[in-house]
Parts: C-alpha cells; sequence; structure tokens
C-alpha cells in the first residue's frame, strides 16, 4: 500500500481477487489499495469494475476486484464478468498474471468449489485464508502447509479486517507473478481432454475460444458460455456441443457429474487438513441457528428487531433533532440580527437555513437507523434473515436471494437495484428491480419523522418501551415491503409465466461488529446524507425561494400584520400561481396548494419535501418568533376558512403517498441502466404515483368521513 508509483512503459501487471461473497474479498482488496481506488463499468455491460494498485516490493500491480461468486458456472451478469475477465476477453484489462482467491477459512467446503474452478484456467494463484483468526474459537484447526502442497500453490492465513498476514500475502504474491507458476490439478481429465477437443473444433468459427469457455458451454447447458457461442457462430455450435455432451457424459447431467467430483476431491483434500472440535461457541452457534431459522421463533424475532430498531429511532433521537432544530432556528435569528432584514438576509435565512436545515435536522434518526442496521449485518444476523425471509419471498414469485438487494434499499433503492445482478434468473432480477423502490429508504425517513412527531401523539406503554410513533414508523415500513411484495407478484403474473429460481446463501459466523468498521461504514453513509443536503436539496430549496419571493408586490396594505402580507406574497409569486393551478388535483386529497407544491418539487428527490415546506412556511407565515420550527408552522397551517391543512387523516394519506410514490430521479436512472431500456423505470413511476394517489385518497376521504 502507498509509496510512490513507477514509470513505465509497459502495463503494469494485473492481479483479480476472486471468492464467493462474504468472504472479505472488498476488505482485503481495500486493505491492499487503500485509496488509490477507481470506480468504472466493464464494457458493454452495467457492471461497475472496481480497480486500483498496489506495489509489491518495488512492482507496481493493477488489482482488479470482481463481483463476487459461487461457481464460474455464468448465469447473472456478475458470473459472466468473473469468467471474461478469467479468459482475458475484457479488452481492457487482457489476461490476468495472477489471481488471489479469497477464502473463507471457517468454509473451506463451501469456498473450495469455486477455488477447483479457477486453479484449472491455468493461471498462477495465490489463496488467502482470511479469517484465519476466528479458527481457535470455531475449534477449527487448518494444516496451511500440507493445504498449499495439496493444492500446488501458496495458502496465506490472513485476518483482512485488522490486517494480520497482509505483507505474507503481498511478499507470496510477487514471488508467484515473478515465478509464473501454475497450479497443476485435474479433477476429471475426461471433461477437460473433451473441452480442449471441443475448443480445437471449435477454433475453425474463432480461434480465441479458451479453454475455459468451452469447458463451462460443455458443462452449463443453457449457460452464458454456450449463449454466447451460438449466438455469435450459429447452430452449428448447438449440434457441436450435444455430440461432445452425449459422447462424455452419456446422457447424463454433465453439471451434476461436475459437482459430485469436485466435491469428492474436496472432501479427499481436507482429510488430515482440517481438525474439528467442538467448542462452547460453536455449540451456542448452533443452538442459535436453531432458534434464529425457525419459522415461529425466527420470524418472531425478526419482528422484534425491526420493533426495536424503529422506537430507537424516535427515543433516542429526539433530545438530538431538538437540539439541531434549536440551533438552526437560533442561526437564522442570528443572522436576521446581524445584517437585517432584506433580500439577501431572507435568501440567507428563509432559502438555504430554512431549506436545508429542515433536512438536516432528521439527521439523528437516519444514523441511528443506519447504525442498527450495519450492526445487525456485521452480526451475521442479516444473513439468517434472508434465509429465513425465502418462503415468504417465494410467495410472491421470488426467492430469499432478492432479500438482500431489498434490504440494501431500506438505506437507497440505487444500490438495492445495483444489487439485483447477483440473481441469475432475469425475471426474478427485474421483478426485484421493479419492488425495490417500494421499500423505506432513508429519503423518505424525514418526511416520516416530521410527521410524525408533529401529529403521532407520544403515548407510551410498558414502561415506556413502546410508543405510538415508533410502531406508525415500523407500520410505514411493512406498507412499503408489502407494495413491493404485491408488485413483485403482479410483474411475475402479468409478464411471464412464474419459474422457480435456486437459492444459494452461505451462512456467516455469529460476530461481535467492531466498532471501527461500523464506523466507517456510518460516516461513509452520513457523508453520502449531507452531500445530497448540501447539492440538490440546497438547490431544490433555492429554486423554490426564487419562485416563491418574485415577482414582489409593493402594494402592501399597511393597516394589516406583516403575517398577512407575506401570505399575500407567496400567494402571488410564480410558486403560488403554479401550485394554485393544479392544487385542484390533489384537494381530494386534503392538501392545499403549498402542500401540493412541496410534493410536486420533491419529485427529484423526495426528502426535498421538507426543504421545500421549509422554505415556503418560512417565506409566507412570518411570525414575530423567528425561530419557529417548521413542526409548529405546519401545526398552525390554516385553509382559506380557517380549517387546518394537517388533519390526521390527511397526515396519514401523505405518508401513505410517500410510501408509494417514486419521487427520485437518481432510482429511475438506475432502474433504465440496469434494464436497458426507459420502458420499466416509467412503467414504474406511472404505477407507483398512480398507487400512492389511490391510497392517500382513501385514506383521507374515508378517516374524514369517520371524523378521525
Amino acid at each position: 500500500m502507498g509509496g510512490p508509483v513507477a514509470t513505465s512503459s509497459a502495463p503494469d501487471p494485473v492481479v483479480v481477487t476472486l471468492g464467493n461473497p462474504n468472504t472479505g474479498k472488498s476488505t482485503l482488496f481495500n486493505r491492499l489499495t487503500g485509496l488509490r481506488q477507481k470506480v468504472s463499468n466493464y464494457p458493454g455491460v452495467t457492471v461497475e469494475q472496481v480497480s486500483g494498485y498496489c506495489d509489491l516490493e518495488g512492482q507496481q500491480i493493477r488489482l482488479v476486484d470482481v463481483p463476487g461468486t459461487y461457481s464460474l458456472s455464468a448465469m447473472s451478469p456478475d458470473e459472466i464478468i468473473a469468467v471474461d475477465v478469467l479468459c482475458g476477453t475484457v479488452s481492457e484489462l487482457g489476461q490476468p498474471q495472477a489471481v488471489i482467491i479469497v477464502v473463507d477459512a471457517a468454509n473451506l467446503r463451501r469456498n473450495l468449489f469455486l477455488t477447483s474452478q479457477i486453479l484449472e484456467v491455468g493461471l498462477p494463484v495465490v489463496i488467502a485464508l482470511n479469517m484465519a483468526d476466528r479458527l481457535p474459537s470455531l475449534g477449527l484447526v487448518i494444516d496451511e502447509v500440507k493445504l498449499a502442497e495439496r493444492l500446488d500453490c501458496p495458502v496465506i492465513p490472513i485476518a483482512a479486517t485488522i490486517g494480520t498476514g497482509i505483507e505474507a500475502l503481498k511478499k507470496a504474491l510477487a514471488e508467484t507473478i515473478s515465478s509464473g507458476s501454475i497450479p497443476q490439478v485435474a479433477i476429471n481429465i475426461e471433461f477437460n481432454e473433451t473441452a480442449r477437443e471441443l475448443v480445437q473444433q471449435l477454433s475453425i468459427f474463432s480461434p480465441s475460444i479458451t479453454q475455459l469457455e468451452g469447458a463451462r458451454a460443455l458443462i452449463d447447458v443453457g449457460g452464458y458460455a454456450e449463449t454466447r457461442l451460438t449466438q455469435a457462430y450459429g447452430g452449428q455450435v448447438s449440434e457441436q456441443l450435444e455430440i461432445f455432451r452425449k459422447r462424455v457424459g452419456g446422457g447424463r447431467d454433465l453439471a451434476t457429474i461436475e459437482t459430485r467430483d469436485r466435491y469428492s476431491w474436496i472432501q479427499s483434500l481436507l482429510s488430515g487438513v482440517e481438525t474439528r472440535k467442538t467448542t462452547v461457541q460453536s455449540t451456542l452457534s448452533i443452538l442459535a441457528d436453531r432458534f434464529v431459522n425457525h419459522p415461529v421463533t425466527g420470524t418472531l424475532l425478526f419482528a422484534f428487531v425491526m420493533a426495536t430498531v424503529f422506537q430507537a429511532v424516535f427515543a433516542w433521537a429526539g433530545p438530538l433533532v431538538h437540539g439541531i432544530d434549536f440551533l438552526t432556528g437560533s442561526l437564522a435569528t442570528q443572522a436576521l440580527a446581524a445584517f437585517g432584514d432584506n433580500l439577501l438576509t431572507r435568501f440567507i435565512t428563509e432559502g438555504v437555513i430554512a431549506g436545508v436545515g429542515s433536512v438536516v435536522v432528521f439527521l439523528p434518526q437516519i444514523i441511528i437507523l443506519f447504525a442498527f442496521i450495519i450492526a445487525l449485518e456485521d452480526s451475521g444476523y442479516m444473513a439468517r434473515a434472508a434465509f429465513l425471509m425465502d418462503r415468504a419471498m417465494r410467495g410472491v414469485g421470488l426467492s430469499g436471494q432478492s432479500f438482500i438487494p431489498m434490504l440494501s434499499s431500506f438505506a437507497c433503492a440505487v444500490p438495492g437495484i445495483m444489487g439485483t445482478r447477483v440473481i441469475a434468473n432475469k425475471h426474478d432480477r427485474l421483478a426485484t428491480i421493479m419492488a425495490a423502490p417500494f421499500m423505506t429508504c432513508s429519503a423518505r425517513l424525514p418526511v416520516y419523522s416530521l410527521l410524525i412527531a408533529a401529529f403521532i401523539p407520544d403515548t407510551r406503554y410498558a414502561g415506556g418501551w413502546i410508543n405510538i410513533q415508533g410502531l406508525t414508523l415500523f407500520a410505514l415500513y411493512l406498507i412499503g415491503l408489502l407494495g413491493g411484495g404485491l408488485t413483485a407478484w403482479l410483474v411475475g403474473r402479468l409478464f411471464w409465466a412464474n419459474k422457480k429460481s435456486r437459492f444459494l446463501l452461505e451462512m456467516p459466523p455469529y460476530r461481535v461488529p467492531q466498532f471501527r468498521t461500523v464506523l466507517s461504514k456510518l460516516i461513509s453513509r452520513v457523508v453520502i446524507f449531507l452531500k445530497r443536503a448540501g447539492t440538490i436539496i440546497l438547490m431544490v430549496a433555492i429554486v423554490v425561494w426564487v419562485l416563491a419571493t418574485f415577482p414582489t408586490r409593493s402594494d402592501f396594505n399597511p393597516h394589516v400584520d406583516s403575517a398577512s402580507n407575506a401570505t399575500q406574497q407567496i400567494e402571488t409569486s410564480y410558486l403560488g400561481r403554479m401550485s394554485r393551478s393544479v392544487a385542484p388535483l390533489f384537494q381530494p386529497l386534503g392538501w392545499d396548494w403549498k402542500v401540493t407544491a412541496a410534493v410536486v418539487a420533491s419529485f427529484p428527490a423526495r426528502e426535498a419535501v421538507i426543504a421545500v415546506l421549509g422554505t415556503i412556511y418560512a417565506v409566507g407565515e412570518k411570525t414575530d418568533k423567528g425561530s419557529a420550527t417548521l413542526t409548529d408552522r405546519i401545526r398552525s397551517a390554516r385553509h382559506p376558512n380557517g380549517a387546518p391543512v394537517y388533519t390526521l387523516p390527511m397526515v396519514i394519506g401523505l405518508m401513505v403517498f410517500f410510501a408509494f410514490c417514486l419521487q427520485c430521479a437518481s432510482t429511475m436512472a438506475v432502474m433504465r441502466r440496469e434494464t436497458g431500456t426507459w420502458r420499466w423505470p416509467i412503467a414504474a413511476w406511472i404505477y407507483m404515483t398512480g398507487l400512492g394517489y389511490l391510497g392517500a385518497l382513501t385514506v383521507y376521504q374515508v378517516g374524514t368521513w369517520l371524523r378521525f
């Protein structure tokens, strides 16, 4: 890591990091490259390429982090990239000089399946035996020297999270690149010979077909390698493949034979290499899994954990929220006192401070939510929640594999949608993409927090452990889950026949989350939120302030108070005129033109509604208390007839609208990128907006009729 960059006319050697998901591959990559990284897309696909530079004994190498995969049987976009990189068909990378295979030391049998496939590719290999520091507590002893002899490549025990073994790994990698030594491993010699002969036959179509492509085309019926070859060279390739499959398999499924042979080889390989002993921790882990993964107790635990998180969001964040709210109000008052009441001061107080400050005030709640989610992920619990949710996901036509991307969408739908690349079934992937925006992302949380704190009573039960505000937030998250589930079910039923999909998930061990790791991830997410507040939200707030301030009026009635004049100013402003023209469309939802203006202006980014409301009420509702909070202002908002705008049915309906509506330009853009067409994001916007409107309409009309 670090150090000067070597200058040379020759390209830097390319080294690829590969491994199963959740093996710490990205952690090792970050440890080796530090900040010397860049992110781009592989040519022709939406899968991100993360690469960086590392110094090995004076030589600079380019390290490429390939998406995690369980095998080279390429079905999903991430698996396809792994095969392409190993084959050297990615033009900007060329043929890798070596491969670092990151293996979870506690799950050798599962991890060695992919390892065995890579060892036969014909590239120099170094195996990083990660999380080796956990072996004693799990009762595991691994003879890495004997394992290295049997695999015919270096095996280096490391602990990427704390940096143990990194220097030894770098030394072994430098020696491997220098020697160019290739492991001599052959598991099914007949398969290898047949694949080699197949490649010779197919060379009449293209001399660039590699041994790995030939082997995968032979074994993986309907897989990526076969599809690409048949699309490029026609039906003759399919005929050749069928001839060779019948010859080597005799009518049997070659993928099944490969799996059997590789696991038999792994079992023999580990004899005398891995010793397992029963420990207190391993026994507790087994007992915990029986409880956590049980359909009844596991579901109850999941509901309890999620409810606790949402209770904490309000119970713990309250004092901090009030503190930030007080500071922003005081800042506006001080600016007014220092610079006087003029246009520039109003721009600062009403446009910048009221707009951005009204969003930043909810940062404590977002921090608490993110901290819980990160800690649950690092503890190993979320993977078990995915396993538990597999049955529920299959009820809407998906698998537990869709749970992880949808879970990511609770932070932001953008990485959640990008995470669908690990889903091999293209129908499951598309259904998950359409369902992901329903998950309650961090942008919705400020809206919910404002309305819940202002209009839902802080009634507490069970000695203060349960409060109505937290339960309301929990219910809104459940509404999002139900909306996503319904959408996935509808997409599957309307556009294609339901097909079963495979779901493979490796359970990580239970771990105590490391404070440093949790803090690092938390800071990165907070920075993203603050960047949005300082860019998109600030821009929207400024635009709204300008529209609400101009054209300025000079015919104010001197016999009425300043608040009345301010109301007249905003009603006749550009914003007032535009909003009032479309307000009748939203009047059945109980909204006035100000709420309509805020919601319409928030379609690029839904959290902007808070900034817009803060700006509108700061401009339009002058009070003697310059530090009046947004909560105070919306509580006192009135229709022209004196009736309150924010009644309980209207507030709940507004939250339902935000639970369903797709108000995020970034999400629509990434949907377009992942699906390759605007058809799906546009359909999602129309569908979700319509669903939000109908939901808000129903809640408001029924609630008003029942006189809530």
